[in-house]
């Protein structure tokens, strides 16, 4: 009897070829801008107990009551895939005693896991990249880690995406605001959806950025934070547009960006395509390509002082989406041969060129057309033709393609593969191609002819 292959489950996905590359790039790329940016690596657990999401994201958003992948392990502990990094970061900084490092500032990526309807660009294992700066609540914190993000984006060659920026206040100009929403939501409530309605008393600020058609007519008319900004509140602000002018960063104010959770403060930002643009085209409807705000309040929830700290964060998989699908970098040598006893050559000279910091591609047996085959198809810089001087079938020029910079053969007594290793760094360092001549020799010596012209 057959037995039928799993499949995979739905809202994952296998990446591989020029997908697998386009990721592989932007984890590259933010791994070499967070190194510029001083931020210190870390690794999270993927799975924390429960309580500290419920604590940190709230009981009443829809990652908690309704995305997250939570199980009670053998001991009877409820245990949660991470949904987010934020969470377990700031866990880790009050247990582990990272409080010494402050301000500190660490960048980490990861797959993730949320059960909600996979759609274009967001599956239920995704993954992120992320960045925080954790113990200084100074607005330069806030522009460092916007120019960070700016570059990044720009790095990974996407340049048609804008900051919107929006400024939540402090706690008490926060909850003077909050508490104008609920009044003038309030007072049409009838009018409303059924989501905003539910929001109404538990996460007003999360009306604001309903898309529901019945909320749009009374968005534009909802009381602004503009109109309770105390004056310290006013001045963080001001620093952070006026860091983010000086370091070339563009923005636009967009006061209808919020964050519906209590612990958020001040700086709330997200980088949208531009309207029309190729990356807007690329995502769809599903339009944050990265984001995040300053969560001065999240520290406490866990049952930790006061901690003023900001982040961000941005799907790897929609980041690959905008850079789009790249091919495999192409190889400095291929080594092959055409006869499997000169297998343990070809391994040899591989080995020493890969020890030289090249790249190399090498077959692993089969016939010499097949093998010759692999080699165009890795499109080097550099063959290298292995032969035994024994073997009687002459390659043709067809067959070994004159225009390749190099062939080496090799006699079957030769022993000393550094030396073959040496001269062909010498000859590439000085800009040669290489060829051979051994008619007339004992051994086969590369010999560098005229130099390119």
């Amino acid at each position: 009897m057959s037995k039928k292959t799993p499949q995979a489950i739905r809202g994952t996905q296998d990446i591989f070829g020029p997908d697998a590359e386009a990721f592989a790039f932007v984890v590259e790329t933010f791994e070499r801008v967070r190194r510029l940016y001083r931020f210190r690596r870390v690794e999270m657990p993927v799975f924390e107990k429960t309580e500290v999401f419920a604590r940190s994201l709230g009981e009443t958003t829809d990652v908690v009551s309704k995305e997250m992948y939570s199980f009670d392990d053998r001991g009877g502990e409820s245990l949660t895939l991470r949904p987010e990094f934020t969470a377990g970061i700031a866990r880790a900084f009050l247990t582990n005693g990272w409080q010494q490092y402050a301000p500190l500032k660490v960048a980490t990526h990861g797959p993730l896991f949320r059960y909600e309807r996979p759609q274009k660009g967001r599956y239920r294992q995704f993954h992120q990249i992320d960045a925080e700066v954790i113990g200084a609540g100074e607005p330069q914190a806030d522009v460092e880690l916007l120019a960070m993000a700016d570059q990044l984006l720009k790095e990974l060659g996407i340049h048609d995406v804008t900051l919107h920026l929006n400024t939540l206040g402090d706690a008490d100009s926060r909850e003077a605001w909050r508490a104008a929403l609920i009044d003038y939501f309030g007072a049409v409530k009838g009018n409303l959806s059924e989501e905003s309605q539910e929001r109404l008393e538990k996460n007003p600020l999360r009306i604001l950025d309903s898309k529901d058609p019945r909320d749009k007519p009374f968005l534009a008319d909802a009381p602004k934070i503009d109109a309770f900004l105390s004056d310290e509140a006013q001045a963080f602000f001001a620093a952070v547009t006026s860091g983010l002018d000086a370091a070339g960063v563009k923005w636009v104010r967009a006061e209808s960006l919020v964050r519906g959770l209590d612990y958020y403060r001040h700086t709330a930002f997200e980088f949208i395509p531009d309207e029309g643009s190729a990356s807007a085209a690329a995502l769809g409807s599903q339009s944050t390509v990265l984001g995040g705000g300053r969560y001065d309040g999240l520290m406490e929830s866990l049952g930790g002082a006061a901690t003023p700290a900001v982040g961000w964060a941005a799907g790897i998989e929609r980041l690959a989406m905008l850079v789009g699908a790249r091919e495999e970098e192409k190889a400095d040598f291929a080594v092959i041969s055409d006869h499997p006893r000169c297998g343990s050559d070809t391994s040899a000279v591989a080995s020493t060129l890969r020890r030289s910091g090249f790249n190399v591609h090498s077959s692993f047996g089969g016939k010499a057309k097949k093998q010759f085959a692999a080699a165009r198809e890795a499109d080097p810089t550099v063959r290298i033709v292995l032969r035994r001087w024994e073997v009687n079938e002459t390659l043709t020029q067809e067959k070994l393609e004159t225009d390749d910079p190099i062939i080496v053969e090799l006699r079957s007594d030769y022993p000393e593969i550094a030396e073959l290793r040496f001269e062909i760094w010498e000859s590439l360092r000085c800009g040669f191609d290489v060829s051979i001549d051994a008619a007339n020799s004992d051994r086969a010596f590369l010999r560098p002819p005229s130099p390119r012209t």
